[in-house]
């Protein structure tokens, strides 16, 4: 009998154009190799530049990835302030090389709270790369999903009470525009994949929005053994998902 429905050729289905990354086992990494945690997120660095370069090379237009959430206050002092320390660090050492990439560098997350030095290397880096034309590095800092979702509902709120719209002139679009990653080119504000490393496997607030109908990608692999290699491997099996959003085929 003719077999009338032909796989597709991996090859033909494209590279998810949004990625977002939750970069996660920096900590037991580092004890792994019986460091401190901070010497794991010093390690982290190095493997999201790997990341950032590599995804450019592949295709992808948008790696937003989780650097800091809005809970990640309640862990060590000294762990946070080294944390925040780091898009110093990134801006001195990677801002140049992702320059000569053509990667553009921007940021979502709440910027009350955040030392201004941290702030202001990541203005600057923003700056340095707004006119590059290639992939988007989106850094979540200090961002919440839940926290994105009700700053939005309040400026809708507040332009209800102002009389510009009314309640029935709320869409699902006009949520979306009022979301930090209204930042983002429209048509990749919402991710297509998200990975995860270390192996938890939950979004923990990370664009809860946004991830509806995100295809998700778990991994045992630590965060700084996350590197070129293992960033195809996840994509090539993206590439096998049928999506379908809810619908059928």
């Amino acid at each position: 009998m003719l077999n009338i429905f032909k796989s597709k050729d991996i090859n033909e289905i494209p590279v998810p154009n949004h990625v977002g990354i939750i970069m996660d086992g920096n900590g037991r990494w580092a004890k792994k190799q019986g460091k401190p945690r901070v010497f794991g997120h010093k390690a982290g660095m190095d493997s999201l530049q790997r990341a950032a370069i590599h995804g450019q090379k592949m295709g992808i237009k948008v790696m937003t990835v989780y650097a800091f959430s809005t809970e990640n206050w309640s862990r060590p002092e000294a762990e946070v302030k080294f944390i925040m320390s780091l898009p110093i660090d990134f801006y001195e050492k990677f801002v140049p090389v992702l320059n000569k990439e053509n990667i553009q560098i921007r940021m979502i997350g709440e910027r009350e709270g955040v030392p201004k030095s941290t702030i202001d290397a990541i203005d600057r880096a923003s700056i340095d790369t707004k006119d590059n034309t290639g992939m988007i590095l989106n850094f979540a800092l200090n961002y919440g999903g839940r926290n994105e979702i009700t700053l939005a509902v309040k400026k809708i709120a507040q332009s209800i009470n102002d009389g510009i719209i009314t309640v029935n002139d709320i869409t699902e679009e006009m949520i979306a525009d009022n979301l930090e990653t209204s930042i983002l080119p429209k048509e990749y504000q919402d991710p297509d994949f998200i990975i995860r490393t270390s192996g938890e496997e939950r979004l923990s607030n990370f664009l809860p929005w946004q991830a509806a109908y995100s295809e998700l990608y778990f991994t045992d692999v630590l965060w700084p053994d996350f590197d070129e290699a293992e960033l195809e491997k996840a994509v090539e099996i993206y590439k096998k998902r049928d999506r379908r959003y809810g619908g059928l085929k």
